[in-house]
């Protein structure tokens, strides 16, 4: 495997119409072992955003490809069930999406109907302990628009790595599925944390020192650690955790290689 790379962001994803607004990217260098977050700014104001769904992922897939040495951790499921793939591989899966799947309701609709009705979840899932299907009420629209408008063209024109299911190829993004709530949980730090009073302020503070004191992380300065707790929503602190669940992931090379013949090579794979 190449050098994992030095520069490292999270995203807080959503498939929303206003998506401009909802989306955060917090980026880092990991030096001496830990990851040093110097920047955290809305999916609006990305170069040649906007506040529209379509406006924002373009942005954001040409951010992306632009950073080839960067590892990217998205919070949106990159797979299906395994019994919900007709495909023989993901490659193949995320190549036919589009066509399989013309829009995000019919999407849903045909995932319920070949489960029977049931909310399956992926062996990744269940292992980090995910809130929802991928298929979700919640959750299917930053699914679909997830795998549609950010890997998909990705993907098709060759140019990032999504791991595990790919290999990874030098001058190109990696791209990790990531779950802040998968991560606080496993951290015994999934408290309330979203929301506008002072106790939820002081949550996301709380947990913004502990992730501080593990020496895995630090914040570069007084001002953006005040925007990422004056964020009232939690997403930009979300997109902080995501990136530093992506930077765990890059310090353990084992977990960045291809498994075969698991479920992870079809179904995608969270790293917590």
């Amino acid at each position: 495997m190449q050098d994992v790379p030095v520069r490292v962001c999270g995203v807080d994803f959503s498939g929303a119409q206003d998506a401009g607004k909802r989306i955060w990217i917090a980026s880092g260098t990991a030096e001496g072992g830990a990851l040093r977050i110097d920047e955290c700014r809305r999916g609006d104001d990305l170069p040649g955003s906007g506040r529209s769904r379509d406006a924002c992922l373009t942005a954001l897939r040409e951010f992306i490809r632009s950073r080839k040495a960067s590892a990217f951790g998205l919070d949106f499921p990159f797979g299906l069930p395994r019994p919900l793939v007709r495909q023989t591989g993901w490659d193949a899966f995320v190549l036919s999406f589009p066509g399989e799947y013309p829009n995000p309701d019919r999407f849903r609709r045909a995932c319920r109907e070949a489960a029977g009705g049931r909310e399956l979840k992926r062996a990744t899932d269940r292992e980090a302990r995910t809130p929802f299907s991928a298929y979700n009420l919640r959750l299917y629209r930053q699914t679909y628009y997830g795998i549609r408008d950010v890997l998909h063209p990705l993907v098709r024109d060759r140019q990032a790595c999504v791991l595990p299911m790919q290999k990874t190829v030098v001058d190109r993004p990696w791209i990790l599925e990531i779950c802040p709530a998968s991560t606080l949980k496993q951290a015994g730090l999934y408290v309330p944390y979203k929301g506008r009073t002072e106790e939820h302020r002081a949550a996301r503070a709380s947990i913004l020192e502990h992730l501080e004191g593990t020496n895995a992380l630090s914040v570069s300065t007084v001002s953006l650690r005040s925007k990422l707790l004056d964020d009232r929503g939690g997403d930009a602190l979300d997109s902080v955790i995501g990136a530093l669940a992506t930077f765990r992931a890059l310090c353990n090379p084992d977990s960045l290689a291809l498994v075969h013949e698991s479920p992870y090579s079809v179904e995608g794979f969270v790293y917590v």
